[in-house]
């Protein structure tokens, strides 16, 4: 079968869930070949993971200036592994990066790209949400090779052993001048909870939580469910909660197995960014709220009082074992 070219997201030590995600999607095309993108050393610490996960090939695209350029090193490690093999299609993931590589390799090689992807099939149809999430179509790529980005959450992560066999590809010497080198490093505040797009669980709280102290309910019912926060554009425009949390068009997207939204009335631009969840559950004051149109559950009410029995109830539920 030909390879399905996988861009592999990684901290250096270890494999982002989404990562597992493309693998599982890229089966169904062919077999799936991880293209790992770092300082050298980088793809032997991951080939096991990725082989445990389905990668029947590890191409190790590594050099010490790998870790100081945004972008510009996947992009030419991808159109490498795709000039030097049979690939049939290049997958990453959908996030601002992702984006970025994708479109960036499809203009280098005269390919067709396909973005927001949250199904696919053996023949290469894709199944897309566009236009803000207003439309689900179904496209396929007519000229060259396809380049899919993946929303994250939209496949499950599936272990497939199997042997990977590890290649080396020759990065080229970045030329700094078109390229944006990384100047400084600046951790993120994190606590113990899983990453936004990684969860499983997804609480947000949006204009009506009130303010950053309101969100103290958010975070206690996040965290009884093993969750991850996240706010709406109003919440996070307002000083209400960081930006990196922010949910929707113009911020992360989200696709896990339960999203509940507290005091987010749904706008589009928010809808974009979490409408593929698989089960969705809206707490909201106002019965005419856009997002309880959308949502699998709704609860009309005081998200000051529902969240707080939520977080007891979960509570008391552990406690039972």
């Amino acid at each position: 079968m030909p390879e399905v070219l996988v861009l592999v997201d990684h901290d250096g030590e270890h494999v982002n869930k989404a990562t597992y995600e493309l693998l599982a999607a890229a089966r169904r095309m062919g077999d799936p070949a991880a293209v790992v993108v770092g300082t050298p050393g980088t793809a032997t610490r991951l080939r096991e993971s990725l082989a445990r996960h389905g990668a029947t090939s590890v191409h190790a695209a590594e050099s010490t200036d790998a870790a100081e350029f945004l972008v510009t090193p996947a992009v030419d490690a991808l159109e490498l592994a795709v000039r030097e093999t049979a690939a049939a299609a290049v997958l990453v993931s959908a996030t601002t990066d992702g984006r970025e590589v994708a479109g960036r390799l499809a203009a280098r090689l005269d390919a067709g790209l396909l973005v927001d992807a949250v199904d696919l099939d053996s023949s290469g149809v894709v199944t897309q949400i566009v236009f803000g999430g207003s439309y689900t179509v179904r496209s396929h790529v007519t000229h060259g090779i396809p380049v899919i980005a993946v929303r994250p959450g939209a496949f499950e992560p599936e272990e497939h052993p199997v042997e990977a066999g590890e290649r080396k590809l020759a990065l080229p010497p970045i030329a700094p001048a078109a390229s944006a080198r990384i100047t400084a490093r600046r951790a993120a505040p994190a606590g113990d909870r899983p990453g936004l797009t990684e969860a499983t669980v997804v609480v947000s709280g949006g204009r009506g939580v009130a303010g950053a102290d309101g969100f103290k309910v958010v975070e206690e019912l996040a965290d009884a469910l093993g969750g991850a926060v996240g706010a709406s554009r109003a919440a996070v425009d307002a000083g209400y909660y960081p930006h990196q949390y922010q949910v929707g068009q113009t911020g992360k997207t989200v696709s896990p197995q339960l999203y509940i939204a507290l005091g987010i009335s749904g706008a589009i631009q928010h809808l974009a960014g979490m409408q593929t969840s698989r089960t969705i559950l809206a707490v909201n004051k106002d019965p005419e709220a856009p997002i309880l149109g959308l949502a699998d559950y709704g609860v009309v009410g005081d998200l000051f009082s529902v969240a707080p029995q939520l977080t007891r109830e979960m509570a008391a539920r552990r406690a039972v074992g």
